[in-house]
């Protein structure tokens, strides 16, 4: 089954930043777990949000065993936070297995609308959902359990991590590109891309349909990969 991880507010203007910290807790997870993928989420980006840089959230995709503790999971994940805690941040965690459209609609409002801490938390405890403020204002619980309610969604975000994607570079070929974990390539129109070079420098597929999808436009003579918010 699918358990999804949410984090966010984990970082400052001068640290490193949450995706890089889903991505260690994912290689650390990876030890006993199958991870399909870590994804980038984008928030609501207003004045009246305190954010460090894109307004962000993180999500990892973590494939276990139904009977998995996520108690158990919650507080190893919680104690690589607290130990990479970084002053100044608010940091929130969330961690589900199954996830309510009603979560998935507090995710889509976050991207558009100013939501609370309270409104979270009173959502996280309707449904049972792992919610936990590590500091600061705690204010990252709202992205973390917005985060998880887009990742459930299936149809927003990108992949920071999935397969091996990261470990490629230059030009590649579609096959290449398919066989490290994307599951398809096409251009904004839908139209399948089955042939020519592909720059594979920050490849970031796009989640549709619960897949790493990834979306390219053509670049005089290779295709391109496009970095997609939503």
């Amino acid at each position: 089954m699918m358990i999804y991880i949410g984090l966010d507010d984990t970082d400052t203007i001068e640290s490193r930043g949450t995706g890089h910290l889903a991505r260690e807790i994912a290689a650390h997870l990876a030890q006993n777990y199958s991870v399909a993928g870590v994804i980038r989420h984008q928030l609501f980006q207003d004045p009246r949000v305190p954010f460090t840089s894109h307004n962000s959230c993180a999500v990892i995709l973590l494939e276990a065993p139904s009977n998995t503790d996520l108690y158990n999971l919650e507080k190893q994940i919680r104690k690589i936070m607290l130990e990479d805690f970084q002053p100044g941040s608010d940091p929130g965690l969330c961690l589900a297995k199954t996830v309510d459209t009603e979560v998935t609609a507090f995710g889509l409002r976050a991207q558009k609308e100013l939501v609370t801490q309270l409104e979270a938390r009173e959502l996280a405890q309707k449904y049972g959902i792992i919610l936990n403020g590590l500091g600061g204002t705690e204010d990252g619980v709202i992205g973390a359990l917005a985060g998880v309610g887009l990742a459930a969604y299936g149809n927003d975000g990108r992949y920071i991590l999935v397969g091996r994607t990261r470990e490629l570079s230059g030009l590649q070929s579609v096959e290449t590109i398919l066989n490290t974990g994307v599951s398809a390539i096409q251009t904004l129109e839908g139209e399948p891309v089955t042939e020519g070079l592909i720059s594979a420098d920050k490849l970031r597929p796009a989640r549709r349909d619960g897949k790493p999808i990834a979306y390219v436009e053509w670049n005089q003579d290779y295709w391109q990969p496009l970095k997609l918010d939503y």
